[in-house]
């Protein structure tokens, strides 16, 4: 792969590319596989530690990089999806379903309206 990025990359020169990432562990997993192509992750000193900076030949980021980035980023989502309910059930409480959602009638006043 990396020599396919090679050969993208006289073809199809390095363009910088700022991605904005605010969960932490995409943000781990997309910087992860960066290097794994032997691309540089960076940011500049005054950009929020949610930048992620790269060049990056625009054929190899959207027909290698980002698709397989998305792809993996749904199998972590999945599975912190999974662990979190398994530890909040059996470690915090049983119940876990959303918070219920209420209706404000005025000052002090609401009305409940709890999933049924």
């Amino acid at each position: 792969m990396r020599q396919r990025l090679a050969e993208l990359s006289r073809a199809d020169p390095p363009v910088k590319q700022c991605f904005s990432l605010g969960d932490p562990w995409a943000r781990r997993l997309f910087v992860a596989l960066l290097r794994r192509y032997a691309i540089k992750p960076y940011r500049y000193s005054r950009q929020r530690s949610t930048t992620v900076m790269a060049r990056i030949p625009r054929g190899f980021l959207n027909e290698t990089l980002w698709p397989e980035f998305q792809e993996l980023n749904a199998t972590l989502v999945s599975y912190l999806d999974e662990v979190t309910t398994r530890v909040v059930s059996q470690g915090v409480h049983a119940d876990r379903s959303e918070a219920s959602v209420v209706a404000e009638l005025g000052m002090g006043t609401a009305i409940t309206n709890s999933p049924g």
